[in-house]
């Protein structure tokens, strides 16, 4: 329990410092979503372009691990179900009849193959010259034991979602197809919460702290992410990125 409640005064914390000192992305670029798996030999490119994606600071970087490849010899240790249903929504949404590794979503908006930092930063400039980057604002901050969510004005209606991701960790894979391999991932996330909608005018969410609590994890993303009638992820209109270190 004491070691919880420590965890939580760093990640609130970061909530109130200014962005040098916090680890923030107020204002990005872009939202990259790599899905990615341990046991895919085509991915260590594309998990090498996120780490360097990520450390330009100007797009916000997520890896989820999915699990379908674990029959290979093996097991992912970051991978879940959720990811891989995050994916094959995404893949619905798109029209594909499948899903693949390494795939990065762009903006919740474009898929590519992700094994090129340059292809990517072309690729998020392109978004934004067509008007498809993240251009509503969205911004958080404490006040006393609350954190307010802060969303501009823009065009239709959204979810508004809480991602929780470990920063770094550094992978020793034993068996499978990257058998001798030592990986490092980035921002490898750990849980999806839907806190909020927002409908198209200026909106702040209200909630208690515990709420961006890390969960074991080193920080959170907040996505302001459409849907279809369906129910699956489209467009990112705004986001931000918060960690604790």
């Amino acid at each position: 329990m004491l070691k919880q409640t420590i965890i939580s005064a760093a990640f609130l914390a970061a909530l109130a410092f200014s962005p040098a000192e916090a680890g923030r992305i107020e204002h990005p670029l872009g939202v990259l979503e790599l899905f990615t798996s341990q046991g895919c030999s085509s991915c260590p490119p594309a998990d090498q372009a996120a780490a360097e994606i990520a450390d330009q600071g100007d797009i916000i970087v997520l890896s989820y691990h999915v699990d379908y490849w674990n029959y290979l010899g093996w097991t992912d240790t970051m991978s879940s179900r959720e990811n891989t249903e995050r994916q094959y929504a995404y893949g619905e949404a798109m029209g594909r009849s499948g899903v693949y590794t390494p795939q990065a979503i762009l903006n919740g908006r474009e898929q590519m193959i992700g094994t090129s930092s340059a292809d990517l930063n072309e690729n998020f400039d392109t978004l934004a010259g067509k008007g498809e980057g993240l251009n509503v604002p969205l911004s958080t901050r404490m006040q006393g034991d609350e954190v307010l969510i802060d969303i501009g004005s823009g065009a239709g209606k959204a979810d508004v979602l809480v991602v929780y991701f470990k920063g770094e960790e550094k992978v020793a894979i034993k068996e499978g197809e990257n058998k001798g391999k030592t990986i490092a991932y980035r921002n490898i996330v750990t849980d999806v919460q839907t806190v909020g909608m927002w409908h198209g005018e200026p909106t702040r969410i209200t909630l208690p702290a515990r709420v961006l609590d890390p969960r074991d994890s080193d920080g959170c993303a907040i996505l302001l992410q459409t849907t279809d009638k369906a129910g699956n992820p489209g467009p990112i209109l705004g986001a931000t990125l918060i960690t604790t270190h």
